[in-house]
């Protein structure tokens, strides 16, 4: 009976992020959402490399722990937060749901995690080598460790597949589309915590979501479904982004491996580690760095540009998908968290009816337009961990109070 503890792990290519919630009972004839409490959260990062990091913050935001550490791998990074967490004196979870990057075509919803499952997880890996592979692990590593929790896929794409058959081909031969070369979508769990965030409004209007982090993905949605998304078939696809290079002339990457000696390896690390905000300033990633040098650096000034013009063009293009757009969401540390970078996004979408108020988005409001935008713009802080968790509540245990 409640109260379930539910563990939810994201696994990054280099990190670990986790958050165990409480649920409470939930008040069906109402229709409630069961009580939710965010009991500790924290991340495992720099997986891989010399020196690692691991925090943890209270639910009420307090530092319980900021280390430096060696984390070789990610079954070495679930080993810490499993001890940490033990050390903690929290509860054992009642089940631990998983952020899995991609379902492939078959799956459209969270599923239990069965030894079929992870076979088809296993045939999916050549469209997610950079993350398939260690989420894997990390489930077979929490069965190790304790085989009688039950464990919860919840997947990045399932969100998008109810996409139109027009957004997911691409223009290949036929028979690829039915290989499962198709657009998949990405950032589906940031994209459903939103949705749930602005509630009925969202279900009657064009909206466009754009989830801007190091990974980067714009989402449009009518009348509460997914009509077109920005990533295709990985998540390398589609505006740029931290380390990765978004959309490309496919001919680059055939001259690159005819002229210039690449192989499937060096192209890899080329569009998906080298590229993007990194490759363009030569500095770095970060936007936040980037930003603070703009003024002073014209490859940084020249990086932040780029960027914010290619999520201008795809609100532009999806505006056309849908015919106007009626809501504009900022989400993702970079949407949530970069002030400078929403107003120049929105330079010159005055067409589209965007205009924002200069104090309220300085301040990062929750609605950033001004009180004459035909188009409001909102920002809203998503939560893909208690989106998973809330995924894993209700199948693991959708029949018990």
């Amino acid at each position: 009976m409640p109260p379930y503890h539910i563990l939810a792990l994201n696994s990054g290519s280099s990190s670990l992020k986790f958050a165990l919630y409480e649920f409470g009972s939930a008040n069906e004839h109402l229709k409630e959402r069961p009580q939710e409490s965010l009991l500790v959260r924290g991340e495992a990062e720099e997986i891989g490399e010399r020196a690692g990091r691991v925090w943890m913050r209270g639910g009420q935001g307090d530092s319980l722990a900021d280390e430096q550490t060696s984390i070789p791998d990610h079954q070495a990074a679930l080993r810490i937060v499993w001890d940490r967490l033990k050390g903690g004196n929290y509860a054992t979870p009642s089940a631990i749901g998983h952020r899995i990057v991609n379902g492939g075509p078959q799956y459209r919803n969270p599923q239990k995690i069965t030894p079929q499952l992870l076979r088809d997880l296993r045939d999916l890996v050549p469209l997610a080598p950079l993350h398939l592979p260690e989420e894997i692990k990390i489930v077979e590593a929490v069965g190790s460790q304790d085989p009688r929790i039950p464990q919860v896929a919840c997947f990045d794409t399932a969100f998008h597949r109810s996409l139109p058959e027009l957004a997911q081909r691409f223009p290949l031969p036929r028979k690829l589309f039915d290989e499962g070369v198709r657009r998949y979508g990405f950032h589906g769990l940031s994209y459903e915590y939103c949705m749930q965030e602005l509630g009925s409004a969202a279900g009657r209007c064009r909206l466009i979501i754009a989830h801007l982090g190091n990974g980067a993905s714009l989402a449009a949605i009518k009348d509460g479904f997914p009509v077109d998304t920005s990533m295709g078939l990985t998540p390398t696809g589609g505006v740029v982004m931290g380390t990765r290079s978004g959309d490309l002339d496919p001919s680059i990457l055939i001259y690159l491996l005819r002229e210039k000696a690449y192989n499937a390896a060096t192209l890899a690390r080329l569009v998906d580690a080298e590229s993007g905000l990194l490759g363009v300033s030569g500095l770095s990633s970060d936007m936040k760095e980037l930003l603070a040098k703009r003024s002073s650096n014209a490859r940084a000034d020249e990086a932040v540009a780029i960027f914010c013009r290619s999520i201008r063009k795809q609100i532009g293009a999806f505006a056309a998908v849908l015919g106007g757009v009626d809501l504009l969401v900022f989400t993702g540390g970079i949407g949530e968290h970069a002030p400078a970078v929403r107003l120049e996004i929105c330079r010159d979408l005055g067409h589209l009816g965007i205009s924002l108020d200069n104090a309220r988005n300085d301040a990062t409001q929750n609605v950033i337009s001004s009180d004459g935008s035909a188009c409001k713009v909102k920002v809203v802080a998503t939560n893909e961990e208690l989106m998973i968790a809330r995924h894993t509540r209700e199948l693991a245990f959708a029949n018990r109070s």
